[in-house]
C-alpha cells in the first residue's frame, strides 16, 4: 500500500508546480517576443561568397557576403543566417552574382541553435546593374567632365578677346 501524502507536503508540491508553470510561461513569452520583434531591419548588397548548412543539432544556413563600396577597395564581409529553406534556395541560385539581402536583426536569442549571427535574411533580390562608384561621373557629350574648370580659348594677345574678365592691369610707376 502506498503512503498517503501528509497535508504538510501537499502545499509545497503545489507551490513548486505553480512556480514551474509561471517560469515556463515567462520563458515562452520571452521567446515569442524575441522571435517576433526586430532590433533593426535593413538591406545589404554585394556578392555571396560562402553559404552552407551548419550546426550540430539545430541546422541553419550560414553565409557571407562581400560588400564593396568602391572598385579597388578592400571588401567588408557581412555574415548572415537564413532560417527559411525557400530563401536559402534563392541565395544558392544567385551565388556569385550581386544581390541585395533584406534582413532583420534579432537581439537576445540565447543559444547558437537559432543561428550563428544576429542578422536573419528574409528575402533576396538580384541586382542587375552595378552603379558607378562615388565621384566617377560619365560626362554628357560635348560637356567637360564634372569638377573641372572650363578651359579658356588660347590668348591672342588682345585683352578684349578674353571671354573671362580678369583684374584690371596695375599702373606702372
Amino acid at each position: 500500500m502506498s503512503p498517503v501524502p501528509t497535508p504538510s507536503r501537499l502545499p509545497f508540491a503545489r507551490l513548486a508546480l505553480v512556480a514551474l508553470l509561471v517560469l515556463s510561461a515567462i520563458g515562452a513569452l520571452y521567446f515569442a517576443v524575441v522571435l517576433n520583434w526586430s532590433y533593426s531591419v535593413g538591406e545589404r548588397a554585394g556578392w555571396v561568397q560562402k553559404f552552407s548548412r551548419k550546426g550540430w543539432l539545430c541546422k541553419t544556413w550560414e553565409g557571407e557576403i562581400a560588400l564593396v563600396s568602391m572598385p579597388g577597395a578592400i571588401p567588408e564581409k557581412f555574415h548572415f543566417t537564413v532560417w527559411d529553406d525557400a530563401v536559402a534556395a534563392e541565395v544558392n541560385r544567385y551565388m556569385g552574382r550581386r544581390v541585395a539581402l533584406h534582413y532583420e536583426e534579432k537581439v537576445g536569442l540565447p543559444t547558437r541553435c537559432f543561428g550563428e549571427t544576429r542578422h536573419f535574411v528574409t528575402r533576396v533580390t538580384p541586382v542587375e546593374e552595378v552603379p558607378l562608384a562615388p565621384g566617377i561621373v560619365v560626362p554628357a557629350p560635348g560637356l567637360p567632365p564634372a569638377g573641372t574648370a572650363p578651359v579658356p580659348p588660347p590668348n591672342t594677345g588682345s585683352a578684349q578677346s578674353s571671354p573671362m574678365p580678369g583684374p584690371p592691369p596695375l599702373p606702372r610707376p
